[in-house]
């Protein structure tokens, strides 16, 4: 159900600013306070990318798939990300967003599996398509920044259907950076022009979830990903 918020003028004109196209959900975890970046393209759904990694990573620890000190070993197959081309752990895998690491999970946890666990999680339209090893990335899974921060409310509070200590876990993965002010912990993603910042944000005792699009025509544009939420945060006096 679409979130009821009034557009974010400061945060529009950080996008005008910087040229960028896409749209901005930040919302504490109660609800009481709700900032939104363009309210109409937060409704809209993409391919997750490597935001799936989130979910992804609890399928494969509950299904027992992988746990936390398993080397993954390197097929010696020289991949694009120099930081692919190596042996993983799982942090390691989820932090670099090892494509290859999460289609070998893929293949072990299978199709009718993950149909079950997007049904159950409600992620998005619940999909995934012909090809198990690519549907996140450009199948027919998708998701809006909306059911992004709906997602992300459940993981925090760990009211999803894992084992409490496969959600404590994803959370120390997904921790980015931790300084005396704050915590960070997100996940960046990128497939077909789209680009994805999600995650929450712990500062003075208050939660802080949030989800980005982003159009990405060039790398360049990537950097934006990150940089934009960040600089919201400010304007907004979160950080």
């Amino acid at each position: 159900m679409p979130l009821l918020v009034i557009a974010d003028n400061s945060i529009a004109q950080l996008y005008k600013q910087h040229k960028a196209q896409g749209s901005l959900i930040i919302s504490s975890l109660d609800g009481t306070s709700i900032y939104v970046h363009n309210q109409i393209l937060s409704e809209k759904r993409f391919v997750p990318a490597s935001t799936f990694k989130i979910l992804n990573t609890l399928i494969a620890l509950q299904e027992n798939v992988i746990d936390e000190k398993q080397i993954i070993k390197w097929d010696e197959e020289n991949r694009v990300y120099q930081s692919w081309n190596r042996d993983q752990t799982l942090e390691s895998a989820f932090k670099v967003s090892c494509v290859w690491c999460y289609q070998e999970f893929a293949k072990q946890i299978g199709n009718e599996r993950y149909l079950k666990y997007l049904k159950e999680t409600h992620y998005g339209n619940e999909k995934t398509g012909k090809d198990l090893s690519r549907f996140w990335l450009d199948g027919d899974l998708k998701i809006s920044a909306q059911e992004q921060i709906a997602f992300l409310k459940k993981v925090y509070l760990e009211e999803l259907n894992f084992k409490s200590k496969n959600i404590k876990l994803l959370k120390k993965i997904m921790l980015e950076k931790e300084t005396p002010k704050y915590s960070l912990s997100a996940k960046t993603g990128w497939s077909n022009k789209v680009g994805w910042y999600v995650g929450y944000i712990e500062v003075n005792d208050k939660v802080w979830l949030f989800a980005s699009n982003l159009e990405i025509n060039s790398k360049e544009d990537l950097k934006l990903r990150k940089s934009l939420v960040i600089e919201a945060f400010k304007l907004k006096k979160i950080l």
